[in-house]
Formats: structure tokens, sequence, C-alpha cells
């Protein structure tokens, strides 16, 4: 099933020069979304992952359905004051300004194995400040996986040596 025929373009959004891939309709479909499931889960089924993470918002949606599969805990990454216990930050760049992604500081314990889950991986600085948590943490990142790829971004590039899947690029 050739997948990217359930994104949906948007332009100018969420400001001018700025074209989003939205993926609601993705999601409303469940053929697509177990297809996708699948391809993501192909690269990680046989590795051993204790907790996977998913980046607030849009890595919720599959981070639950991979941590479920994998019988990992589901580790929320969230936006500031969003998370309700004692949390460490990590602030970077995106596409279109800046942010701050927050963990509960008992998330994770020294030497978990980590699965990454977020929705677009485009100039990477999302995922290399939860790859910073998750290592502050004393997490062991197993793999970065992503719904889609945005490649021309070059996002790769910031996250190092860690392992990279996209199930999808544009």
């Amino acid at each position: 099933m050739p997948l990217k025929k359930y994104i949906r373009d948007i332009q100018d959004f969420p400001k001018p020069g700025i074209g989003f891939k939205d993926i609601t309709p993705l999601l409303s479909n469940p053929i697509a979304r177990q297809e996708t499931l699948d391809l993501l889960l192909s690269t990680v089924k046989d590795k051993k992952i204790d907790k996977v993470i998913g980046v607030e918002s849009r890595g919720f949606f599959f981070g639950i359905l991979l941590a479920e599969a994998l019988n990992a805990g589901f580790i929320p990454v969230r936006k500031p004051k969003k998370l309700p216990f004692e949390t460490i930050s990590a602030t970077y760049d995106l596409e279109y300004g800046t942010d701050t992604l927050e963990i509960h500081i008992d998330a994770i314990e020294k030497g978990d194995r980590v699965l990454i889950h977020d929705d677009v991986l485009a100039t990477g600085g999302t995922a290399k400040a939860v790859c910073e948590l998750v290592e502050r943490l004393g997490g062991e990142i197993v793999q970065c996986n992503f719904l889609m790829e945005l490649s021309f971004l070059n996002g790769r590039e910031k996250l190092g040596d860690n392992e990279i899947f996209a199930a999808m690029t544009y």
C-alpha cells in the first residue's frame, strides 16, 4: 500500500512558507494505520526495548501503539508545564522557531533501552533534544523512529551515530 497517499500537504501551516504534512488521513484509515505500524516495527521487533518515547503530540499516536506491540513502557515527552511531576528539559531549534521539551526525571532508569518515536524528522532539532534527555537520564537509544523524514532538511546529521528509521521519505 502506498502510504504517502494518506499524507495530506497543507501549505503555509503553521505559518507562511511552511509545508505541513497532515497525518490525520493515515490515522483515520485502519488498514493504512496498521500497515504503518507494521513498517515502524519491522526494524525493532527483534530488539530489546524497555521504553518507547512519544514526542508531543503527534508522536503519541504511534508511540503508544509501538510500546504496546513491543511490550514496553510508554513515556510522553511534552512541552513545558504539561507534565505533573519533576522534569528535566532541553531547548532546541526547529524549522520555524525554537521550543522546549520536558521528561519526568524518573521516566528512564539507567541502562533502559529506548526507542524514540516522532512523526517527522525535519531539521533534527526535536529528535536531538529528545536524545539528549534520554542520555542525561542514563538511557541507551536503540533507534530514532519516524513516520516521515524530510530528507532535504538534513536532520539525520544532528543525530550522530544513532540508528534512524523513517517509514516514508520526502
